[in-house]
């Protein structure tokens, strides 16, 4: 390919593929039927991928890949996993996160483990790094490659169009031209003073502002431990319902049960310390948690102007307004920790800061900054000044839009989607991503610091189902 036609990588990619950072991400994806791992080489034969090859990895160049060195299928012994599947590739993805990617070829691989889990026949892996693409791009891949299962012979494009939701109300569009200029004087005035107040949080952050150690967060060399994912599926239709009666976004109510179920989690944390403080004794306390705990998440944002869901071939278009690559930023999110004898205050809560949050350009200048960091610094300092910002704060959130009915992969019904990252500076991550009529929360974890992440979705549940309740109590459903 000539000089020309080289692309340069996106400011987050050329963050994401530097030996500082070299974030990886994880698409796991449970079959209901055994796969044939033929069936996937003949799909990914004769393709042409794009990787960062170039010496300082600025640009992304055309290389042909050898299929056969991407796609890995281990010899499973069924005697050995018996009634342990679920174990067995809880463990094997555990190891893939010591495992570099070689560098000398297109940085993914894709791995076939024909095991029986508690929700899949058989579970593949597409592991690659970060620089590639992000979540929104890759989702677009998958469906690129799979069909509706209802419809073998359509393509799976059934996600709905997004749009970004206007600031200014219906009830103001109405009146008159005074109080629509009142309204634009101090809705400008916000967003200016929000993203003063933001930005100085986030210098504060890289440089001194650190988040309450708590047993939720990873030390200084949580970034080199090995981390495990683990995935529970809750009802698409009960957190839509929620979103109705409380005029909320699914963001918000994603949120909200965060809040509540980590406050929880904690609060027992704080508990059990207690206890072994005091000799071992069964004393039960209401609140254990530390009065002011400081506790965010950073929260991926899609930049492009089109936030929709396009077809791959569109997004590869050089001037798409929905283009594939790394096109987000992060918001820092203050996260509400404590006990609240009104469960629907967290949903509040949450819908208050995301309100805040979106009357802010912190994720645009954020992006920009990268930019210009990038290019008067270095990627070497820039990579040192991202990863110092992560590890002040706790975890990270995002959401994902998946199908809105069942896919296959060439006659492989697909159970599950979710995916997930490893290389950062946290002990846990939450990911959640919807398919169907189920929403898939994911949860990445050092298990030296969080043993029991099986809690964790135990206490979202809860919540979700303690918020659904009260809701039904107070004839709001």
């Amino acid at each position: 390919m000539q000089k020309n036609e080289e692309e340069p990588l996106s400011p987050m990619a050329r963050v994401f593929q530097s030996p500082g950072i070299d974030l990886c991400a994880l698409i796991n994806i449970g079959f209901k039927t055994k796969i044939n791992p033929d069936v996937v080489l003949d799909a990914l034969k004769q393709n042409v991928y794009k990787h960062p090859q170039s010496e300082n990895g600025e640009k992304w160049i055309e290389t042909k890949v050898n299929v056969e060195d991407h796609v890995i299928v281990p010899y499973i012994d069924p005697e050995e996993i018996c009634e342990i599947g679920q174990s067995f590739v809880d463990d094997y993805i555990s190891r893939l996160t010591l495992i570099p990617l070689d560098r000398s070829r297109p940085l993914w691989d894709i791995h076939i483990l024909n095991v029986k889990t508690s929700d899949a026949e058989a579970v593949g892996v597409i592991r690659f790094n970060h620089a590639l693409a992000d979540g929104m791009s890759f989702i677009s891949l998958v469906l690129a490659c799979t069909n509706k299962t209802s419809n073998p012979d359509m393509l799976s494009t059934a996600i709905p169009s997004v749009k970004r939701r206007s600031t200014v109300s219906h009830s103001l569009e109405k009146n008159g031209w005074f109080l629509r200029a009142i309204f634009t004087i101090g809705s400008t005035v916000r967003l200016i003073w929000n993203t003063l107040v933001d930005m100085f949080l986030l210098f504060a952050t890289v440089l001194f502002l650190k988040d309450t150690k708590t047993p939720l967060k990873g030390g200084a060399n949580v970034r080199s431990n090995p981390k495990k994912f683990y995935h529970r599926n809750i009802s698409l239709d009960d957190i839509k319902l929620i979103k109705n009666v409380m005029n909320m976004t699914i963001n918000d109510v994603l949120l909200g049960i965060t809040q509540a179920a980590l406050s929880s989690y904690l609060n027992r944390q704080y508990e059990q310390a207690k206890n072994s403080e005091e000799d071992g004794a069964l004393t039960s306390y209401p609140n254990n948690l530390p009065v002011g705990i400081r506790f965010r998440a950073g929260c991926t944002v899609n930049l492009r102007s089109d936030i929709g869901f396009k077809p791959l071939a569109e997004m590869m278009v050089k001037d798409s307004k929905c283009r594939w690559g790394n096109y987000f930023s992060f918001i820092i999110l203050p996260l509400s920790i404590g006990l609240e004898t009104d469960p629907m205050v967290y949903l509040k809560k949450s819908k208050a800061m995301m309100a805040r949050k979106k009357h802010s350009y912190q994720a645009a200048l954020t992006y920009f900054l990268i930019k210009i960091s990038l290019k008067v610094l270095g990627a070497k300092a820039t990579t040192s000044l991202f990863n110092q910002h992560l590890m002040n704060i706790t975890t990270c959130v995002s959401n994902v839009m998946g199908p809105m009915e069942e896919i296959s992969f060439h006659g492989h019904p697909v159970a599950y989607i979710y995916p997930s990252s490893y290389g950062h500076s946290h002990a846990l991550l939450i990911h959640y991503t919807s398919y169907a009529e189920e929403l898939t929360i994911t949860i990445t974890v050092d298990p030296t610091v969080i043993p029991d992440p099986h809690k964790i979705f135990d206490d979202m549940e809860e919540s979700l189902k303690t918020m659904k309740a009260v809701l039904w109590e107070r004839g709001l459903l």
